[in-house]
């Protein structure tokens, strides 16, 4: 099912959840809501399910207007961040929560309800814990034990909220990758609010970047991280370098250093502000007149990227991420210098705000 948003309003007092919000989700696809705290993913996803009522604009599902509809009658199944699972009934009982509380006449046999449960029990691996209780199981069995429940219902659009919040990081990456094959194989439109970025790019087929309310960019993962259209996209969608400079024809100016910045083309010197992203500097210990000296103030080697802290001649912080394999060659330790320069990519790997 294909869902559609056309200038949609909500206020709480004085303050606006959403503002001026248009949007448009393929029948099938896996859209991701991320941003901040505050900048309305939630409330978005509240408006879609039909459990927040809007001030204005339209909320279209398969082309038809559903704000006369109730949230029981759109189709929507709703995963919580907290599952909201019914501590005083078995995984069975919450599973099958859904179907047992149908209007009788649409409601499935005693043998199809226990059939469909076995089959969602089954799907999210955990058959073996049909007579449980929601407080004897760990996190990531509870929140695919609330996919399950949602599912139950045969729903033609999933949402979750902060589906993955609560987990720690192993069990967060395991179940990120099950809904994502999940998705691959029903096909369902899905929407799941995030802030996690890294859950985002990996999971979502689109990126929808919200901010205050309003949506700064919508893209593939591999558009909205490597073609931000604002300083907002690219600073939240991992961490970058700020500097204020000057930029000239292929020159940006910072301070008493001259950055070659490969592909910059200006009419005429000007002020600007200067992103870069940690992978996008160049660290060597040969002298370069279009590059930063800086003094070593910290090396963390684990993982497979190389995180390294530096700290200007002027006082700036830069943080950079290098290779093991241009560590074993650097051999770089606290307290040496070096000298920092931009890699040799496109402009477009930038993002200026003139100021």
């Amino acid at each position: 099912m294909g869902i559609e948003l056309k200038n949609v309003y909500k206020k709480f007092g004085d303050f606006k959840a959403l503002d001026d919000v248009s949007l448009k989700v393929d029948d099938g696809e896996l859209l991701a809501l991320l941003g901040p705290s505050g900048s309305g993913k939630t409330t978005l996803l509240r408006v879609v399910a039909g459990l927040d009522f809007f001030d204005e604009g339209q909320v279209l599902f398969s082309g038809r207007d559903a704000q006369n509809q109730k949230a029981r009658e759109r189709g929507v199944g709703f995963v919580f961040q907290h599952y909201a699972l019914f501590r005083h009934m078995t995984v069975f009982d919450n599973i099958a929560f859904g179907l047992n509380v149908q209007p009788r006449k649409t409601r499935p046999s005693r043998q199809e309800i226990r059939a469909k449960v076995m089959e969602l029990l089954k799907l999210v691996q955990l058959e073996w814990l049909a007579e449980r209780y929601p407080w004897q199981l760990s996190g990531g069995q509870r929140q695919r034990i609330a996919l399950a429940r949602a599912l139950a219902v045969r729903p033609k659009v999933l949402l979750l909220d902060e589906p993955f919040g609560s987990l720690d990081a192993q069990v967060r990456k395991e179940l990120r990758a099950w809904l994502r094959r999940f998705h691959d194989e029903f096909h369902i439109t899905t929407i799941f609010v995030t802030h996690d970025q890294e859950e985002a790019l990996e999971v979502a087929d689109r990126i929808v970047v919200m901010n205050k309310g309003r949506i700064e960019q919508a893209g593939t993962p591999e558009d909205v991280y490597h073609n931000p259209v604002n300083a907002f996209v690219l600073s939240f969608l991992g961490n970058v370098n700020f500097f204020h400079c000057r930029l000239e024809e292929g020159k940006a100016v910072i301070g008493n250093t001259t950055l070659e910045v490969p592909g910059l083309s200006v009419d005429k010197p000007q002020p600007a502000k200067l992103y870069v992203r940690p992978n996008q500097f160049k660290v060597s210990r040969v002298f370069s007149k279009a590059a930063f000296k800086a003094v070593v103030e910290y090396v963390n080697p684990a993982g497979t990227i190389v995180k390294i802290n530096l700290k200007t001649e002027s006082g700036e912080r830069i943080y950079v991420e290098i290779t093991q394999e241009e560590l074993k060659q650097l051999k770089i330790r606290k307290q040496e210098k070096v000298y920092v320069s931009l890699k040799d990519v496109s402009y477009s790997e930038y993002v200026k705000d003139n100021s």
